[in-house]
């Protein structure tokens, strides 16, 4: 199974907040944020109310959202709180919350102390099997608004400039999109190709999706999925899962940039229901695809200026495996201290029989481990042939053994975005047994 994409979006009627905005505290005129990028999805690190948390970089949210939030409760407190529900993406119903204002937000040298956020007490909402990483919210148009927002993919950082000081450079080899807001929410234009047909869309532009594409089917427009597709989870929303199909186009252009076959979700006819309210709207632009520019954000002025990296022309692979992977936290093992390397003699010993060079001897420590396991299974498919089940956890990949501080969700999944027909070794656990199988790469078209 392809790697999730996150979805946030409410479908909530707001009243006029007072939002306060963010100020650069410093002398500087901008400020510099360091970012991680994991499964295409932006991470920055923000203080809410002096404690430090990890939020996901999202431009389809209006105001911030707080999850995971139990965790945090014995040192994040709430303040001027109102219980409300929100309605979100997907299926299951109203979503109850915490409405908190008059906080404190600070992300970089950027400080906000009239910030409203949402507080989700739904500890089903949580990302850290899926990114291997901690995150405790999200935010977007309340960050956005203050100020130009430079994103460069490639360095990773993110650069704020106050409107007032940021200095427009010519850039030839940039294109320049107009942003139109709806509920705060940027939407751009752009040309999807299918069937050698050139259909214009009308796009949110999501960072807070890791998905490539999303299209709204439409029959009358040309808006279709092809011949070739698989029936997916597509991702999460505040009220359920979201289904659909995964298939590629012919091409995708903004402007003069083409992107060839690039990778596309079709959400089911359920979920397209409740876009209804946004005129026109054909799907959303995300992560997997913002991240082969480096893009500058103008809500100000409602711009949105796109510039080629060096990850333009990337291939666009699914996780041919057929399984979908999480990281299910972490073991305490012991291990041998290689590091424990005494010379009982001081120097080096010889006789007419033996040298003696060193004598080693190794001390135990404890060492924490990631542990990683299969939480899906999609049928008829490599993992499914191979033997493989829910449940298991994995030991090795090819030549790699997963137990090592250093191994990360991501460098697993991309593993199996090889060739097809390419063999995979695997050792998995399986109640206290190891099991040996290979693994053939398929394309799930083919399945």
């Amino acid at each position: 199974m392809s790697i999730r994409s996150f979805i946030f979006t409410l479908f909530i009627s707001y009243s006029c907040f007072s939002q306060g905005v963010y100020q650069i505290k410093s002398s500087s005129k901008s400020s510099k944020i360091n970012f991680k990028l994991i499964n295409n999805l932006i991470i920055i690190p923000v203080e809410v109310n002096n404690i430090e948390l990890f939020f996901l970089l999202d431009t389809g949210v209006r105001r911030p959202i707080i999850f995971n939030f139990i965790k945090n409760s014995d040192s994040l407190k709430v303040i001027n709180a109102e219980k409300i529900f929100l309605k979100g993406l997907g299926n299951d119903g109203l979503v109850e919350a915490l409405k908190s204002s008059r906080n404190k937000f600070k992300i970089g040298e950027a400080v906000n102390y009239d910030q409203l956020f949402y507080a989700i007490f739904n500890s089903s909402i949580n990302f850290i099997p899926k990114l291997g990483f901690p995150i405790h919210g999200i935010i977007g148009y309340d960050f956005f608004k203050d100020f130009v927002v430079e994103i460069n993919y490639t360095k990773r950082f993110i650069k704020l400039t106050k409107h007032e000081n940021y200095n427009s450079k010519v850039c030839k080899k940039c294109e320049l999109f107009n942003i139109e807001f709806h509920n705060d929410k940027p939407y751009i234009n752009a040309q999807a190709i299918i069937g050698g047909k050139e259909i214009p869309v009308k796009l949110l532009v999501d960072s807070g999706s890791s998905d490539s594409l999303w299209l709204f089917e439409n029959d009358s427009i040309g808006l279709k999925v092809g011949a070739h597709y698989f029936k997916d989870f597509l991702g999460y929303g505040l009220s359920g899962s979201v289904y659909g199909k995964r298939s590629k186009i012919d091409a995708f252009k903004l402007k003069s940039f083409i992107i060839e076959s690039p990778k596309v979700a079709f959400p089911d006819s359920t979920i397209v229901a409740n876009f209804k309210n946004i005129k026109n709207r054909n799907g959303s632009l995300g992560g997997e695809l913002l991240k082969r520019f480096n893009v500058i954000v103008d809500y100000k002025q409602a711009k949105l200026i796109l510039k080629k990296n060096n990850r333009f022309n990337d291939a666009f692979e699914y996780n041919k495996s057929g399984m979908e992977i999480e990281h299910a936290g972490i073991k305490l093992v012991t291990e041998k201290d290689l590091d424990g390397v005494s010379n009982g003699y001081g120097n080096t010993t010889k006789s007419s029989a033996i040298r003696i060079d060193a004598i080693y001897a190794p001390k135990t420590k404890l060492v924490v481990k990631p542990i990683f396991n299969i939480a899906n299974i999609r049928p008829n498919s490599p993992a499914e042939r191979a033997g493989l089940r829910k449940g298991d956890i994995i030991i090795s990949v090819g030549a790699n053994n997963l137990s090592s501080a250093k191994s990360s969700l991501q460098n697993v999944i991309e593993k199996f975005q090889g060739q097809d027909g390419k063999k995979i070794n695997m050792v998995v656990e399986r109640y206290g047994l190891k099991i040996k199988v290979a693994i053939i790469l398929e394309s799930p078209f083919n399945n």
